[in-house]
């Protein structure tokens, strides 16, 4: 199983933090990456500078036949298009795409580490990925998802807000 987080904080010229996601989901799709699963979205405090914009997350499953390389170039393609500027380390951006796991492959390369290195440390990964995979086991800690989510600060898990659907389209009409 595959899984990618979304996230956004900045408004861009796609609209807000919800259209970028959508916009980012459809520019998934255009690249041929099948979209199996998409979790609610999530708003959560920037991290690690909380006085940076909120970010909106979501976890998606993703069927792909190519390697994690050939996932990864696309994945700087989508954020390209999508105006991320990358420049100091967790700034806002309209674009956030992170490979959390690729089936299961344990890796540590320059430009990629496997799974995601920083995944249990974060709610808007591991609550949507347990939405929508609530089996899901880290391939490395051999850790179930709600254990993970027990790991976490009580501070960290009440920082995170599932976003109603009415929100969403309230949030786009305006």
């Amino acid at each position: 199983m595959i899984f990618l987080g979304i996230g956004s904080n900045l408004k861009s010229s796609f609209g807000n933090r919800f259209s970028n996601i959508l916009r980012t989901l459809d520019l998934i799709k255009y690249e041929k990456i099948e979209v199996l699963k998409i979790s609610n979205f999530y708003e959560t405090p920037s991290y690690p500078n909380k006085k940076y914009p909120k970010f909106i997350n979501i976890v998606i499953q993703i069927k792909y036949k190519y390697g994690f390389e050939n996932l990864l170039k696309k994945i700087l393609i989508i954020e390209k298009k999508m105006k991320r500027t990358r420049g100091i380390k967790n700034q806002p951006r309209t674009c956030d795409i992170d490979i959390i796991d690729f089936n299961g492959e344990i890796l540590n390369k320059k430009n990629i580490i496997l799974p995601h290195p920083k995944l249990h440390e974060r709610n808007f990964v591991l609550y949507p990925l347990k939405e929508i995979c609530p089996t899901w086991i880290h391939p490395i800690m051999n850790k179930k998802v709600d254990v993970l989510i027990k790991n976490l600060s009580l501070i960290t898990r009440n920082e995170i807000t599932r976003i109603k659907e009415s929100d969403i389209l309230e949030s786009n009409d305006k």
